[in-house]
């Protein structure tokens, strides 16, 4: 919903200045220079990425377009299914704790937390981390080296969607040179018209060149903005799984621990500590009662 008040804002302003100006909308409905410069960004997209970024792009805009970035809920979760595990992981047996994280889909843990579930990417960093815990062999400065470099990883795995969508960006206003150079050479064939079809077709030229410039600062450049926002995000659950497994590993209380993890939420989205005791309390009663 931001992205598409921001977008009629900025048309409302941009075009509404024109008529205020005294200039007419028509002169600026140019389609082919439209489908000049848009086609041979699609194009240039296509040839400079794999088929897997152009997928995940696609995939990215709608989640700009959606705002789907972590809620309360998803922070609540996700420290809810770690303070369960952690609790297994000193309460029970190596077999029992490997039935959770072996079939996540299976476990009464899991199933109590679905927007984990549904995150296929994040419960198996959890599940993995918690299997490497379970060994006992790995120390924890090892551990959280090899979260550093895998956190990493998935970062710059989901922040490619933006940087192919900054390079299209940036060569926007040189397409639409491109297409006002083309139009210019069509008016060039009209010099022995009369000065108004003459000025009409230069004045249909320039529109390239601020179309080119409108997409690329007001339109690609912020919905790219707003994907990599979006993807910070969502990276940041990540942070709060390696925050608290690293606690608990360094001997910390698994109540402890998921306050080192409740810690590196934005100030502007971190949880209260009373609503993740709340969580974790109403999540303890519920597996008793199931069990």
């Amino acid at each position: 919903m931001g992205i598409l008040i921001g977008l009629v804002v900025t048309l409302g302003c941009v075009l509404g200045g024109f008529m205020a100006m005294g200039g007419h909308l028509h002169v600026l409905m140019q389609p082919w220079e439209a489908v000049v410069i848009c086609g041979a960004a699609l194009g240039t997209f296509l040839v400079a990425n794999p088929m897997k970024t152009v997928k995940d792009t696609g995939k990215g805009i709608l989640e700009a377009f959606k705002q789907a970035v972590p809620k309360e809920r998803d922070y609540l979760e996700t420290l809810g299914v770690l303070h369960s595990l952690m609790r297994e992981l000193r309460s029970k047996s190596r077999s029992e704790v490997e039935a959770h994280i072996d079939n996540p889909e299976e476990s009464a843990i899991f199933q109590a937390f679905p927007t984990v579930l549904k995150n296929h990417d994040l419960t198996h960093f959890i599940c993995d981390y918690c299997r490497i815990i379970i060994i006992g062999n790995a120390r924890s400065h090892e551990i959280e080296a090899l979260m550093d470099e895998e956190i990493q990883t998935i970062r710059t795995d989901k922040l490619k969607a933006y940087h192919a969508m900054v390079a299209v960006g940036d060569g926007l206003p040189a397409l639409g040179i491109v297409a006002a150079v083309l139009g210019v050479v069509k008016a060039m064939g009209a010099l022995d018209q009369s000065p108004e079809i003459l000025g009409g077709l230069i004045g249909a030229a320039l529109v390239g060149t601020f179309l080119g410039i409108f997409l690329s600062y007001a339109v690609v450049g912020p919905v790219a903005t707003k994907i990599k926002t979006v993807r910070e995000k969502k990276n940041r659950l990540y942070i709060i799984v390696k925050q608290t497994l690293l606690a608990y590993m360094n001997g910390a209380l698994p109540q402890v621990a998921i306050e080192f993890g409740r810690k590196t939420i934005s100030s502007y989205e971190r949880p209260t500590i009373d609503a993740v005791e709340q969580s974790t309390m109403n999540t303890g009663t519920g597996e008793k009662k199931a069990a």
